[in-house]
C-alpha cells in the first residue's frame, strides 16, 4: 500500500528484485505518484480487495494521504500482520498520526543504520529491521552507467536542483521554505563556484505542474529551467552538481559520484541527511543571514 514515491522507490525495488515473494502474491493498492511508479507490471486493487485473503500488509509512511494510514487501520481491524517502510530521516513520529490518531505498525522496515537507530528511538517496542538498499544500489549505478554514456562536455557547471514540499517557513516569512531554501541557493552561486552555471530545478513528484513557474520567471537572469528528463537517474546523470534540501534523490546523487550540496539556510534546523560528504551551504557562510526580502513573496505563497 503506497502512495508517496519515497517508500514505494524501495517496496518496489524489493519487488522488481523477487524479495518480497513471487509477484503473482503480492497484492497491489497504490494512487498518486507510487501509481505511476507501479505503471504496468499487473493489476491495481482497491483497498479493501487487495486485503482479502492477505497475510500481511506492507505500507509506505507517506505524507500526502491517508492511504497508507487506512492500510494500517484495516490491518489491524483485520487481525493482519501490519509492517511500514521509512524511507528517511525525518519526522517519525508524525508519519503514523492522522486526525489526531496514532496507528503504530507491528514492525518498521528502514534501508541504513541511522535510520534504525532512529526508528528504535522514536518507537520502543516496535521491532526494526534494516533492508537491503536495492533502490539505491540499482539507482546509483544507472545513473554512473548514463552519465559515462553521455559523456561530459560543455564549459558551464550543469546543476540540478532537486525540489521538495518543506511544509515549513521556520518562522521567518510566509512563503514555503521550499522557495526560502531555493532562493538561499541561488544567492550564493559564486560561493559555491557555481555562477553562470546551468541549472535545472526538478520539481518533487507530489508538486503540482506549474508550482515553479513564477519564481523562474521572477528569477529569468538566471536561465533555469524545469528538468524534463523522463526519470531521476537520467537527470542525475547529466549533472555536475546536485542541490536541494534534504531530499532522498541527494543521497541517490551521493552514491553515484555527484557533488551534493545543501541549501537548508542558516536561519532553519540543520539538514538531517545524515552524510557528511554532501556540503553543507550555510557551513560555508561566514556568519549566518536572516533570509532576504523577495519580489516573489505572496505571488509564491
Amino acid at each position: 500500500m503506497a502512495h508517496d514515491a519515497g517508500a514505494f522507490n524501495h517496496l518496489l525495488a524489493w519487488y522488481d528484485a523477487g524479495l518480497l515473494g513471487p509477484a503473482d502474491a503480492v497484492r497491489v493498492c497504490v494512487a498518486g505518484p507510487a501509481l505511476k511508479l507501479w505503471g504496468e507490471r499487473g493489476p491495481v486493487l482497491a483497498l479493501d480487495a487487495a486485503l482479502d485473503g492477505a497475510a500481511a500488509v506492507l505500507s509506505g509512511t507517506g505524507w500526502a494521504t491517508d492511504l497508507e494510514h487506512d492500510a494500517r487501520r484495516a490491518a489491524r481491524d483485520r487481525g493482519l500482520i501490519s509492517l511500514a517502510v521509512i524511507d528517511h530521516w525525518t519526522n517519525y513520529p508524525q508519519r503514523f498520526e492522522r486526525h489526531g490518531e496514532t496507528l503504530l505498525p507491528d514492525a518498521l522496515w528502514v534501508t541504513d543504520p541511522h535510520a534504525r537507530a532512529l526508528a528504535e528511538a522514536a518507537f520502543p517496542g516496535v521491532p526494526v529491521t534494516e533492508q537491503p538498499n536495492v533502490y539505491l544500489e540499482r539507482q546509483a549505478a544507472q545513473v554512473r552507467a548514463l552519465a559515462l554514456a553521455a559523456g561530459t562536455g560543455g564549459m558551464a557547471a550543469r546543476v540540478l536542483y532537486v525540489l521538495e514540499p518543506l511544509r515549513d517557513t521556520w518562522g521567518q516569512l510566509p512563503r514555503p521554505g521550499e522557495f526560502l531554501a531555493l532562493d538561499f541557493f541561488v544567492d550564493h552561486l559564486a560561493r559555491l563556484g557555481l555562477e553562470g552555471c546551468t541549472l535545472h530545478l526538478r520539481p518533487h513528484p507530489s508538486d503540482p505542474p506549474g508550482k515553479y513557474d513564477a519564481w523562474l520567471a521572477q528569477h529569468a537572469a538566471l536561465g533555469a529551467t524545469i528538468d524534463t528528463a523522463p526519470s531521476l537517474a537520467e537527470a542525475l546523470a547529466w549533472a555536475d552538481t546536485v542541490a536541494g534540501c534534504q531530499t532522498y534523490a541527494m543521497v541517490v546523487a551521493l552514491a553515484a559520484g555527484k557533488h551534493v550540496v545543501s541549501s537548508v539556510p542558516p536561519w532553519a534546523p540543520p539538514c538531517v541527511l545524515p552524510h557528511p560528504q554532501i556540503v553543507r551551504l550555510s557551513d560555508l557562510l561566514s556568519h549566518a543571514e536572516g533570509p532576504r526580502a523577495s519580489t516573489t513573496e505572496g505571488a509564491l505563497s
